[in-house]
């Protein structure tokens, strides 16, 4: 089953319908209702910050040549006379375009908790998220309602060591997160600066790498030269006789993706050895700690 089923999946057994592809009428999915515009306010857990207006002007043009092809989905306010989007930001945003006064919509009763998660695998399914979007979602989803890293993944869909991977992002400095939202650097490019410890030289370093157009591999490159205690040092035997072996780069560099940290393997080919793994902060430990153990460190010491 591919990521989209899983998520179409998770949305259908939300909302009763899954994304983009109504189900039929029945006792169990009424009719849309159609409501007014001003009285439907944005989804307050929506991860999406941004929205592109050449986007919103097709879709706008679209809806004007052949309808809404499928209704928003809303629940209602604490007063019970407005209404809190669930699902359909751009379709909300296109009709204001279009000056629509009503809107179908379906009504749910769906909480906070659920309305985030529906917010976070609508845009999934679309891709419509950047890396720190989506990264600031999973964040919320553990902060303000206790999810594990492994709740997270299974409420979306993915693995639970790309969601660590994402959160990781949240802690860069914030003149390189800038620049992963404005898209002058990559997810990958983010996450090879996080072996970075000093903010100033990773700030310097991310610049450097946008300026100079630098590759993924290449920017790795340069934060090894600049980790002269890591794996860098390990290139090389220390008695300077023999090469390292190309194949532990790929071991560390494939385990360092799976952990989402900085991973040296030190070992001359023969004998013992040893893996070291970075962390940074007591939570970054305790998220490399489930990530190569699958229990949560609360378990264990709590």
């Amino acid at each position: 089953m591919s990521r989209t089923d899983r998520l179409g999946r998770g949305l259908s057994a939300l909302l009763g319908e899954y994304a983009g592809e109504p189900l039929a009428e029945g006792a169990d999915n009424p009719a849309p209702t159609k409501l007014p515009v001003r009285t439907i306010a944005s989804n307050p857990f929506q991860p999406r910050r941004s929205f592109v207006a050449a986007e919103l002007e097709e879709l706008a043009a679209s809806i004007k040549v052949n309808g809404l092809l499928q209704a928003i989905v809303v629940r209602r306010s604490v007063t019970g006379r407005t209404f809190e989007l669930v699902a359909g930001e751009r379709r909300l945003r296109a009709v204001k375009q279009l000056g629509w006064r009503e809107i179908p919509a379906q009504i749910r009763d769906v909480d906070d908790q659920t309305l985030l998660v529906l917010a976070l695998v609508e845009n999934l399914q679309r891709q419509d998220l950047g890396p720190l979007e989506e990264a600031q979602g999973y964040a919320s989803l553990r902060d303000t309602f206790g999810y594990s890293q492994r709740q997270i993944a299974d409420s979306v869909g993915k693995s639970r060591s790309t969601v660590a991977n994402m959160l990781r992002l949240l802690t860069l400095p914030p003149s390189v997160r800038r620049l992963v939202e404005e898209g002058d650097l990559s997810m990958g490019h983010g996450r090879a600066i996080l072996a970075v410890d000093d903010p100033v030289k990773a700030a310097d370093l991310a610049r450097e790498a946008v300026a100079k157009g630098w590759s993924v591999r290449e920017t790795e490159r340069r934060i090894r030269e600049l980790q002269p205690g890591d794996s860098a040092a390990g290139d090389k035997e220390t008695d300077g006789t023999a090469a390292r072996d190309p194949a532990i780069d790929v071991l560390e560099e494939t385990l360092g993706a799976h952990l989402g940290a900085r991973v040296a393997i030190q070992w001359k080919g023969k004998g013992t050895g040893a893996i070291r793994i970075g962390f940074r902060g007591v939570r970054d430990l305790e998220r490399v700690f489930e990530a190569v153990t699958g229990k949560e460190a609360a378990e264990i010491v709590g």
